[in-house]
């Protein structure tokens, strides 16, 4: 079934599709954690069919996440930008920043159209990892208190918050920075962003009434639906409810492409189903899970490709001229030739690490060592400073 499905695809894109030349609207679909290889075995039981349906018109292809963390922060932020994360300061949902202005595809849009002439619109289902909340400079005592009553209700998120902090000192006092949420400066240029949304229901119901408001004028807009992401955290990544809910994604995917043949939008809308992460296989995290997929109407896609090779598609097929873009984007278009990035089965840092510890290991320390397994598992990108501090600490205690 699958490779007749991938076959009539590539038949579909070299036959040509009903899509016009002339592209006016753009919709991107976010299915948040949607496992590429749980998908497509969905895909061999005919349980996606609206998905099967919108790439017999264009493409599925693979996209392997190559730079930056398989989580939502870190995703969207190179979905919608192009960049490496070294470019845009957002690496993962502990170490961000707001994503610098003027980065983003709905700024490049909104510069390359002029405002009045293109609605640029993002419907999101989560809040805080799509958010847009502005930096915050908190006295230290205050932050303390914040982080005890946190602690009481919501032990991950206080464990997040307290690694999110920087602690500066100024004149004498202490204060706890939060850094601004990477879409701080951007939502501020956009038309409509609204987020915390939560059951795709509500996200597709707005984006539906978004869509009939706006459709005589081009529009970019995001959909991001999140129940696959929540379902796989909560029951893990081979659970009935995950099934159910990437089902779901693909119900409201559906209605949405519905909704653009209704008006008579469908044959200048592009539509993209694109992932920020997958999962780990069997479980209820995504620490290493860079296997997602991208699947259009758009039938000049004709690769394989990586996270970062989305924003540049989409912004050339509006007309975008990709070489005047500074600095240059990380992506390449997923229309012209590049070299493939494919992920490695095993995270970079992790290898290297368990390469080095079984070579060179820590005599000093024990094989049940607490310090010594913080040490294998941990990215340097995951590190906050303070964190780094004090298990340098504990492995300095652990050895005397």
């Amino acid at each position: 079934m699958l490779r007749t499905l991938l076959l009539n695809i590539l038949a579909a894109a070299l036959l040509g599709t009903s899509l016009s030349a002339d592209v006016r609207n753009i919709i991107v679909i976010g299915w948040d954690g949607a496992q590429r290889n749980h998908v497509k075995e969905m895909i061999e039981r005919n349980e996606l069919p609206n998905l099967v349906a919108l790439c017999k018109e264009g493409r599925l292809i693979d996209i392997d996440v190559t730079d930056g963390a398989t989580d939502t922060k870190a995703g969207w932020t190179q979905i919608l930008t192009g960049y490496s994360c070294s470019i845009t300061g957002v690496y993962n949902n502990i170490r961000y920043q707001p994503i610098p202005e003027g980065y983003s595809v709905f700024e490049r849009l909104e510069n390359h159209f002029s405002t009045e002439k293109i609605d640029t619109v993002a419907v999101i289902g989560k809040k805080n990892h799509v958010g847009n909340a502005a930096p915050k400079k908190i006295p230290y005592t205050r932050f303390e208190k914040q982080l005890e009553q946190k602690k009481k209700g919501n032990p991950a998120a206080a464990a997040a918050l307290a690694r999110t902090a920087r602690i500066l000192e100024e004149n004498g006092h202490k204060f706890a920075f939060i850094p601004g949420e990477p879409w701080y400066s951007a939502s501020r240029k956009m038309d409509l962003f609204v987020n915390g949304l939560s059951e795709n229901e509500k996200v597709a119901e707005r984006a539906l009434e978004e869509i009939e408001k706006r459709k005589d004028r081009r529009f970019f807009l995001f959909i991001h639906f999140a129940q696959p992401d929540h379902a796989g955290h909560q029951y893990g990544e081979n659970s009935q409810e995950y099934t159910k809910a990437l089902r779901d994604d693909d119900l409201w995917t559906g209605r949405i492409v519905a909704k653009l043949k209704e008006l008579g939008l469908y044959d200048k809308t592009l539509v993209y189903v694109v992932v920020d992460h997958g999962f780990d296989e069997g479980q209820k995290s995504h620490g290493y899970a860079p296997y997602v997929f991208l699947g259009t109407n758009d039938s000049s896609v004709n690769r394989d490709g990586d996270r970062a090779d989305i924003a540049p598609t989409i912004l050339k097929r509006f007309g975008v001229d990709l070489s005047k873009i500074s600095p240059p984007l990380t992506g390449v278009p997923l229309d012209e030739p590049a070299p493939r990035k494919i992920a490695p089965a095993q995270k970079p840092a992790a290898q290297a690490r368990s390469k080095k510890t079984k070579n060179q290991p820590l005599q000093s320390l024990g094989k049940d060592s607490p310090a010594l397994e913080k040490l294998r598992m941990l990215d340097v990108n995951d590190l906050a400073p303070i964190e780094a501090v004090n298990l340098l600490k504990e492995i300095k205690k652990e050895i005397e």
